[in-house]
């Protein structure tokens, strides 16, 4: 999912150079489509948001045989502090980030081959509230939250694994109105995703310069680490 643009559409022509045989996501139709017929990979069009349409595409997929990966990307995000935020809009984003990801989960885990890979997309926003963080990176939370779960239900049969960016130039962190500390290129972050994939981690975070800073703010005692966010209001 969330294969028509950004990360997603370089992931998905980074494995298709590769030769793996792909089936690509997203609600974007046209998007998509044409992303499909430049890399001779199978569009199938989805919304995560809603289980039926995920249903109708299990159930095609399933027609054809079983998958050896199933990966979500999909998310949506609006810059802003979390009072100013419009609560429609909220909602959206928690029905597609995170509600979104656990309907994905129920759609791809049994089309998935024994040992198969389910890879979720959190965040490093997600480790600690973060100023301007709104509720994209309360969502982003809650998703590596879910891995973390997931991981221990469905071992051995299923591969879990959790992939969490930081900032990557696409459409979506263009919004953004403030500096992106080591922000990075789509095929930069594409290529670091396979490689993870491929490893036997089951986190997938970069850039590191970026990740393990705050993931050691996260492991800090509130008094400290809520100290030290609140230098970023400033």
């Amino acid at each position: 999912m969330g294969a028509s643009d950004g990360i997603g559409a370089e992931l998905a022509r980074q494995w298709a150079a590769k030769g793996a045989r792909l089936i690509l996501s997203a609600r974007s139709s046209p998007a998509l489509e044409r992303l499909a017929s430049e890399i001779g990979a199978e569009p199938l069009a989805a919304d995560v948001s809603d289980p039926r349409s995920l249903a109708s595409a299990a159930e095609a997929i399933a027609a054809g045989g079983g998958l050896d990966r199933a990966i979500t990307l999909a998310a949506l995000y609006e810059p802003g502090g979390l009072m100013q935020a419009d609560p429609d809009l909220a909602a959206r984003i928690v029905e597609i980030n995170l509600t979104g990801s656990f309907h994905f989960v129920q759609a791809a885990v049994p089309l998935l081959v024994k040992g198969g890979q389910l890879a979720l997309t959190g965040s490093v926003a997600g480790y600690i509230g973060l100023p301007q963080g709104q509720i994209y990176s309360a969502t982003k939370a809650g998703v590596i939250n879910m891995a973390e779960t997931l991981r221990v239900e469905l071992a051995p049969q299923v591969d879990v694994r959790l992939i969490s960016p930081g900032f990557v130039d696409t459409r979506m962190t263009r919004r953004n109105d403030f500096d992106m500390p080591s922000l990075m290129s789509p095929q930069d972050a594409a290529r670091r995703m396979i490689r993870g994939l491929d490893s036997r981690r089951f986190e997938i975070h970069f850039p590191r310069r970026l990740s393990l800073p705050l993931k050691l703010l996260r492991a800090l005692p509130y008094p400290l680490a809520l100290r030290l966010t609140r230098r970023l209001v400033r």
